[in-house]
C-alpha cells in the first residue's frame, strides 16, 4: 500500500474537526504543560496548572524565582510531582541562563540547534522537547508519542520497536513541511488513539481511517 499521510489526516479532520492544540494561554503554560504531562493524564495536568494560575506561579519567571518545596505540593495531581517540579526548575533554569528569560531569542536559534540545547535539560526528553519546539515555538517538529507509535504501527506503517528519530522520520519523509499541519495532525491522532484505537479492545468498525490499516484487530 502506498503511503499517503495527507489522505489519512484529511480523514481524520473530516471526522473530528480541526482541534486547535496545545491546550494553553501563553507560551509558559504550554511548556510547563508539556513538562507536567510526561506519563499522566491531562485532566491531572489541567489540576496542577489550575493550581499554579491560582498561586500566580505559572511563568517560567515565577518557577525560577520560586522554591522547590513550594511548587511541588501545587503539582502534586501530576504524578512523580517531585521531580517534576525539578525538571520545572531546570527548564526555567536554563532558560534564564542560555537565554535571559526571552523565549522569543530562544526560539529564534538555528531549530535543530535549539533542540539538542533542549535535550541536555536534565529532564527534557525527545517528546517533551518536540512539543515546546512545535507547540510553544512553532517550530515544524512532530511529535512522536505513545498515541502516534501505537495507531501507525497497527497499521502496519512503523515497527512497533521503532527508535523515535526513526517514526519520526517517517512522517517528515511523508509529509511536508508544515508546522500546522504537524500541529493538528499529532492532535488528530491522540483524539484517534482515545476514541477508536485505544490501548486494549480498539474500536475498529467504527475506526475512520480503517481503510488504511494494514492489520486487523477487529
Amino acid at each position: 500500500m502506498d503511503i499517503n499521510l495527507i489522505d489519512i489526516y484529511n480523514k481524520l479532520l473530516e471526522h473530528y474537526g480541526y482541534q486547535k492544540w496545545w491546550p494553553g494561554e501563553t507560551q509558559d503554560e504550554i511548556i510547563i504543560g508539556a513538562i507536567l504531562t510526561q506519563s499522566v493524564n491531562w485532566k491531572n495536568v489541567e489540576k496542577a496548572i489550575q493550581n499554579l494560575k491560582r498561586e500566580r506561579l505559572c511563568t517560567l519567571k515565577e518557577i525560577h524565582k520560586t522554591p522547590l518545596e513550594t511548587i511541588a505540593p501545587l503539582i502534586r495531581p501530576t504524578i512523580y510531582f517531585n521531580r517534576k517540579a525539578e525538571k520545572l526548575k531546570n527548564f526555567a533554569k536554563f532558560i534564564y541562563t542560555e537565554f535571559d528569560g526571552d523565549l522569543d531569542r530562544m526560539f529564534s536559534r538555528d531549530p535543530a540547534e535549539l533542540r539538542k540545547k533542549l535535550l541536555v535539560v536534565k529532564g527534557i526528553g525527545e517528546e517533551t522537547a518536540d512539543s515546546i519546539l512545535l507547540y510553544a515555538g512553532n517550530l515544524p517538529f512532530f511529535v512522536i508519542d505513545a498515541y502516534t507509535k501505537r495507531v501507525f504501527s497497527r497499521m502496519g506503517f512503523i515497527e512497533e520497536d521503532s527508535s523515535y528519530a526513526e517514526m519520526q522520520q517517517f512522517f517528515i519523509n511523508n509529509l511536508p513541511l508544515d508546522v500546522t499541519l504537524y500541529n493538528d495532525f499529532h492532535a488528530q491522532i491522540v483524539m484517534l488513539a482515545k476514541t477508536y484505537c485505544k490501548k486494549r479492545n480498539p474500536d475498529c468498525g467504527r475506526c475512520p481511517i480503517a481503510i488504511y490499516c494494514q492489520k486487523q484487530y477487529s
